[in-house]
């Protein structure tokens, strides 16, 4: 084991323009890996459907599924991931190990190989589950003071991440252009290398902060037969896939995984709402966040379109030559950059109406995402007419479209994230916040299933698909907007 991780923590160094200097670590770090990841997604579905230039030459059903359940897969790995860090690893060796583990299945996904294609994808997925959670709680665990210079640091880290999204599909994307995919991927892989660089070389920053497990003595016997036997489990099943044994049905699993995760959140939820531990008023909190994941599951299935669906719309139906033929994968850029630019901005919106008393209360912003969602998707319908008469569209139909999709996801996720840690019962805080996990994993699981019933032989269908995607998400904001001083009333008093 390297014995730089297994040290004594380190006196956490200074303060730096009203910061500590590990946020700066962790910033550049989380920038790093949301380079690769979202300059590795930016290529993939794009990668899959391609039969001209090395790719996969997948339908886009199938196509579809693998990427929804890749998506969903690195949401639903931060609940392991944050575990084996709070009883095993502690989170500065989680963010290394996982670092590691990411680069090297990004360098795997650049071989032209299909084997090692799903094998780098498993790998990318298991990474990014140990450092995703680990490296944000270390960001909280800077500011054990909590309060407005908490918030300011979570900003600063929230920008770090946008950063890398914005500049990672340029890079990944041009390569992938201007060589062949597998550049691409390996950029992914040189990016992510890069933030762990930079990561043990100012991990002395970072003190005691996460350098040691939240739970001391290790796992118990139950729980490494738990770990080995996962573990092994998953071992036998890629074994058996890469030598043929087992044949796998991506569209298939996809279905599967879909409903055991509905499943799972009906039944979590249930057993906690017919649970005699809760009082009355923390059980209609509870009632709060079954409503908020609900909404979260719908918002995310239409947002991550994104890299889906509508990334095949801008790969075949827009007009990308202009004097230099854009990548496709450069529209992923675009999300970021909103964000970026468009942050303070609604912070500043939300500040502005609660002087004025116009509520903007927590199931009105979410009932407003819900809206500025289905505003995307009839946008998308009106490019889809053109496409429908056999025309190609200009790139502002999608801009247009991301713009709204942005100042949803300023309403629902930030915005979500921060009222399931208040709403939820102090002693089950961790559950509520997998929950939301969940939520979110299901979302990105169905969305890929959503883009793969998009038929490019069948253009004339699509006007009335994207129709499809305004009426349930525009439904249930009325429905939200329309009982939001019960749901507030439910609150509690909760902001």
């Amino acid at each position: 084991m390297n014995p730089s991780l297994t040290a004594e923590p380190t006196q956490a160094q200074p303060a730096s323009l009203g910061h500590p200097r590990g946020l700066y670590t962790l910033f550049f770090t989380e920038m790093w890996e949301r380079l690769s990841y979202y300059g590795m997604r930016a290529l993939l579905i794009l990668f899959l459907v391609d039969s001209a230039r090395g790719g996969m030459g997948l339908t886009d059903k199938t196509a579809g599924s693998i990427y929804g359940l890749y998506t969903a897969a690195v949401y639903l790995a931060a609940l392991p991931g944050g575990w084996l860090a709070d009883r095993l690893l502690g989170a500065q060796r989680a963010v290394w190990y996982g670092g590691l583990i990411i680069a090297t299945g990004h360098f795997v996904l650049a071989i032209p190989r299909a084997e090692t294609f799903y094998l780098g994808l498993i790998m990318v997925v298991c990474g990014t589950g140990l450092l995703k959670p680990n490296v944000s709680a270390m960001v909280g665990g800077l500011y054990p003071e909590g309060g407005a210079r908490r918030d300011a640091g979570f900003s600063l880290f929230y920008m770090g991440i946008n950063l890398g999204a914005f500049i990672g599909p340029l890079i990944c994307g041009a390569l992938a252009k201007e060589y062949n995919w597998h550049y691409g991927f390996a950029a992914a892989g040189v990016g992510m290398s890069l933030g762990l660089i930079q990561y043990r070389w100012l991990r002395n920053n970072l003190g005691g902060n996460g350098a040691r497990p939240g739970t001391a003595g290790g796992l118990n016997l139950k729980e490494k037969f738990t770990v080995f036997g996962c573990s092994g489990v998953l071992a036998l099943l890629l074994l058996l896939g890469f030598t043929g044994v087992i044949r796998f049905n991506p569209v298939a699993i996809a279905s599967g995984t879909s409903t055991v995760l509905a499943g799972v959140a009906i039944l979590f939820f249930a057993r906690i709402l017919l649970s005699s531990k809760l009082d009355q008023a923390e059980k209609r909190r509870v009632v709060v966040i079954v409503i908020l994941c609900a909404s979260a599951a719908l918002f995310w299935a239409g947002f991550e379109q994104a890299g889906s669906s509508f990334n095949l719309f801008a790969e075949r139906y827009t007009q990308r030559d202009f004097g230099y033929e854009l990548p496709a994968s450069w529209f992923q850029s675009i999300g970021p950059i909103f964000v970026i630019t468009l942050a303070p901005v609604m912070a500043g919106v939300w500040v502005g109406l609660g002087r004025r008393n116009l509520d903007p209360s927590l199931p009105m912003k979410f009932g407003l995402g819900l809206v500025l969602l289905a505003l995307g998707f009839l946008v998308m319908a009106g490019a889809a007419v053109f496409v429908a008469r056999g025309q190609k569209v200009f790139p502002s139909w999608l801009v247009l479209t991301y713009l709204l999709h942005t100042f949803g996801e300023l309403c629902v996720s930030p915005v979500g994230l921060s009222s399931v840690t208040k709403l939820a019962p102090k002693a089950l805080a961790g559950q509520m916040m997998g929950a939301w996990f969940l939520a979110t994993s299901l979302g990105n699981l169905v969305a890929g299933r959503v883009a793969g019933e998009f038929n490019p032989e069948a253009v004339g269908e699509m006007p009335r698909r994207f129709l499809q995607m305004v009426i349930l998400p525009a439904a249930v904001a009325v429905v939200i907007i329309a009982f939001r001083r019960r749901i507030r009333n439910m609150m509690g008093g909760v902001k």
